[in-house]
């Protein structure tokens, strides 16, 4: 009896211990959740590390609350190498991981969770590459691939652009990375395509999209983004989204940023765009292509089509100078002029715009019988040369280089004297060309 009896004992000893520590936990949990909300982490830190390590499973928001506090513990902290601030990075990733292990239990008790365990992955990827003295970006890399991998179109945001920006990381410190980097960006690219086409909230979309540019910022900006490149991902992409003009709009404004309008992908993208609305960049993108293929008269319809759809004079003056480079192309030369001087309405300073006029005027620079008249094209050719750079430094050095060519081609002294013409004299270029100058 007395053995019987002493057993019991114990029993109800035990029971009331287990007892006393779940209100030990329960007492713990409230006074760290109280005072994480409060942002006290110093307070916070011990009831809340007793939960983890006596009853890890009794809140989820432990976990989160434990993440918070020791991030907030570590802030203050300017030594990253000291034994205090390792010690929190060290529970902090702890934390992570014995968070990961127990959601699934805690799913099965009918918590309501908002990520999943690879979502968890990834925010412990998230708080590596924030707090890790010195972070191994590879293998934060690896957890957020796998993160991304697993929960696809469910991933959250961030994890999305800490994925990226460590891939783009990667690449730059190594070449041998630019496939994979290439396929991680078509790989978030579609995954955010399903998020998006799968969301209804107005908000939520705008963040998605928000999201998209900034991926695709990523990408341009890696430094291994090469039209050649982007033809490769692009080109497949575009047959296969040819009616989504929201692809083909982000596709072309991508290749044009990047300076691919000579590409395939570019080519198309702008077909099918301008299909199914023929929007100002659509009717640019086919008339580059027509001008590609010797068509100058198409091009110049596509572009005349653009400056009508364009509000922007800025581009429009770009349209008119594109269908300007088409005419010349076609040695129509008094439509070059009507085009540079349309382009020039636009934006008097286009210094472009009166390079092109100056070499179609030196192409083509016959109006008379008398060939010292015809030099005196050249004299035209320089003032709009002069032109250009005096209103357009950034083609000063192109337009230095052709007055040298052309200088060697005005009339000589003697010649002009013949006919009646000193230096000082103005003359008008008749013709096609129809401008006056100065002989000098």
């Amino acid at each position: 009896m007395k053995i019987k009896t002493l057993v019991a004992v114990l029993l109800l000893a035990g029971g009331a211990t287990g007892a006393y520590a779940q209100n030990d936990c329960k007492a713990n949990s409230s006074i760290s959740h109280e005072a994480a909300k409060a942002k006290n982490w110093k307070d916070a830190y011990a009831p809340c590390m007793e939960v983890l390590k006596d009853c890890p499973t009794l809140r989820f928001y432990t976990f989160t609350d434990a993440e918070d506090i020791l991030a907030g513990l570590m802030k203050p902290i300017k030594d990253r190498n000291s034994a205090e601030y390792q010690k929190y990075f060290n529970e902090l990733m702890e934390v992570h991981d014995l968070k990961m292990k127990y959601m699934p239990e805690f799913a099965s008790k009918g918590t309501k969770l908002t990520y999943s365990v690879a979502g968890a992955l990834g925010r412990k990827a998230i708080d590596y590459l924030t707090y890790a003295p010195k972070p191994d970006l590879k293998q934060a890399y690896g957890w957020l691939k796998e993160s991304v991998e697993t929960d696809k179109a469910e991933t959250w945001s961030p994890i999305f652009y800490y994925f990226m920006d460590a891939s783009m990381r990667i690449v730059k410190a190594d070449v041998s990375h630019t496939d994979q980097f290439f396929q991680d960006y078509l790989n978030v690219g579609q995954y955010l395509n399903d998020a998006l086409a799968a969301e209804t909230a107005a908000a939520k979309k705008t963040n998605i999209e928000k999201m998209k540019e900034t991926v695709d910022a990523i990408f341009v900006n890696s430094g291994v983004a090469d039209c050649e490149s982007l033809q490769k991902i692009y080109g497949p992409q575009v047959e296969a989204n040819q009616n989504d003009s929201t692809f083909l709009k982000k596709a072309i404004s991508v290749l044009k940023m990047m300076k691919c309008t000579e590409s395939e992908a570019y080519f198309q993208a702008s077909y099918y765009m301008y299909k199914i609305n023929p929007t100002a960049d659509a009717a640019v993108g086919c008339g580059y292509q027509a001008y590609k293929k010797g068509d100058y008269d198409t091009a110049v319809k596509y572009f005349d089509e653009a400056i009508n759809l364009e509000t922007d004079n800025a581009k429009k003056a770009e349209m008119a100078y594109a269908a300007a480079a088409a005419m010349f192309g076609a040695k129509k030369w008094s439509q070059v002029r009507s085009y540079c001087y349309k382009a020039l309405g636009f934006n008097e300073n286009f210094g472009n715009a009166y390079i092109l006029l100056a070499q179609a005027y030196g192409s083509n620079p016959r109006w008379s019988d008398e060939p010292a008249l015809n030099k005196c094209t050249y004299y035209v050719v320089l003032d709009k040369l002069q032109r250009a750079k005096s209103v357009d430094p950034s083609v000063a050095d192109q337009a230095n280089e052709l007055i040298r060519t052309y200088s060697a081609h005005v009339p000589e002294t003697k010649d002009l004297f013949m006919l009646g013409y000193k230096a000082g004299d103005r003359i008008t270029v008749e013709g096609w060309i129809g401008e006056s100058t100065t002989i000098r």
